[in-house]
């Protein structure tokens, strides 16, 4: 048999690893090749100023979104994947793996299984490449459920509690949908971007409310049953909403904004079967309060850990979390609320000055969104938006940090 150890001189050097060369190399050798690369990040990993830099977790999932990884790094990845399974319970990671896709769509396995890979990939950097969450990053913050990866990341929530609570959130949210006894859904409307303040206007006077949130006559949609209820569940970009709830009550809506409003936005079916923060997930918020006034599963301190290690962004009031019961109220409130995505990148690019983005998970969405709004994508001087969803996208991201690592004392 032909030797499989392969002689030092032989491997690539740290500076020869490139995004792709990794996956090229045959699974004995990957480790080797790469603790060169670890040690020179982590000669150089002592605490300094850097540009404002936010952690951000987006996420869909996909049939095989761990495999790669695991290919990878199994040394690391392996025991993620034993623990997550024994956490749960359940075989996760193999519905993770191989499908089908219609069993790793449905909102239980789902929800779970993004956080779950989100905090893997987290963890790669971490533990194979040095990579110092704590001393890179300045703020983190998470779309919908990528919320829970934040506050596992910020230092907030353990991994074992958060997973757990995912999945019991993520039950009852399927519950509620196949409770329902009509189409339910959500619909993404995309409009030029000086059309979206107008057309929300009259979204809220449709659904009686104003632009300030509060009701203007008894037939508003709160006076409706659940089901029959509509919110805007996402504000995703300075020209992207989500409604969420009734797909009938939808239409309608659709065609009042065209035919009586002026507006004639794209409408975008989107693939969930659930009305994700709407009113019809309340049984979900209840379920939090009640998961969350619970000790933690991991010692029997309690559920939250405060403070945590960096500021958080809340979904619901884009700004950080201020104390441990208004993260416990905002984080069961979100089931039902609006996601204010953008106000919360509009927020940290505006006026807490993050230069730096990156963004964690399965899916390119989340850093497209933050691109269009701080006007990057990938490295810029002092600053950039990247994404790791793929471990050939590892070495290039760490790169391009260090190399925007200095900038602000370079030009001061």
């Amino acid at each position: 048999m032909a030797n499989l150890i392969r002689p030092a001189s032989l491997l690539p050097t740290a500076n020869a690893i490139t995004p792709h060369s990794l996956l090229s190399l045959p699974t004995s050798l990957r480790a080797a090749a790469y603790t060169a690369a670890k040690q020179r990040r982590c000669a150089s990993s002592s605490p300094r100023k850097h540009p404002k830099t936010a952690l951000f977790f987006p996420g869909v999932q996909r049939v095989g979104m761990t495999t790669d990884w695991l290919e990878a790094f199994p040394r690391t990845v392996k025991p993620i994947l034993e623990q997550i399974d024994g956490t749960l319970g359940i075989p996760l990671t193999r519905i993770i793996a191989d499908g089908p896709n219609s069993k790793l769509t449905a909102t239980e396995n789902a929800q779970p299984a993004i956080m779950a890979t989100s905090i893997m990939i987290l963890r790669v950097l971490e533990q194979e490449f040095g990579f110092k969450t704590n001393e890179r990053i300045d703020v983190c913050l998470g779309h919908s459920l990528g919320e829970f990866a934040a506050l596992v990341a910020g230092g907030y929530l353990r991994e074992a509690d958060s997973l757990r609570m995912v999945r019991r959130r993520a039950e009852v949210m399927a519950k509620c949908s196949r409770d329902v006894g009509e189409e339910v859904g959500m619909v993404a409307l995309v409009c030029e971007s000086d059309h979206l303040g107008p057309m929300v206007d009259s979204i809220r006077e449709f659904l009686g409310w104003n632009s300030a949130g509060s009701k203007i006559d008894s037939h508003g949609d709160t006076d409706l049953p659940p089901v029959q209820q509509v919110l805007i569940a996402n504000v995703n970009a300075k020209n992207q909403i989500v409604l969420s709830g009734s797909i009938q009550r939808i239409n309608e809506l659709l065609t009042h904004l065209r035919q009586f409003a002026g507006h004639d936005p794209r409408a975008v079916r989107l693939k969930s079967d659930s009305p994700f923060h709407s009113p019809l997930m309340a049984p979900a918020a209840e379920v939090m309060k009640k998961l969350l006034d619970k000790p933690s599963g991991e010692g029997g301190e309690d559920m939250v850990t405060w403070p945590g290690q960096m500021p958080c962004i809340s979904n619901v009031s884009a700004r950080p979390f201020a104390s441990k019961q208004q993260l416990k109220d905002l984080l069961a409130r979100q089931c039902v609320e609006t996601v204010l995505w953008h106000d919360s990148i509009v927020y940290l690019h505006r006026e807490e000055k993050v230069r730096r983005w990156v963004g964690i998970g399965p899916g390119k969405v989340g850093r497209n969104l933050v691109g269009k709004e701080v006007g990057m994508k990938g490295a810029v001087k002092g600053g950039g938006v990247w994404g790791i969803s793929d471990p050939r996208e590892v070495e290039r991201v760490l790169s391009d940090l260090d190399k925007t690592e200095n900038v602000e004392e370079e030009e001061e």
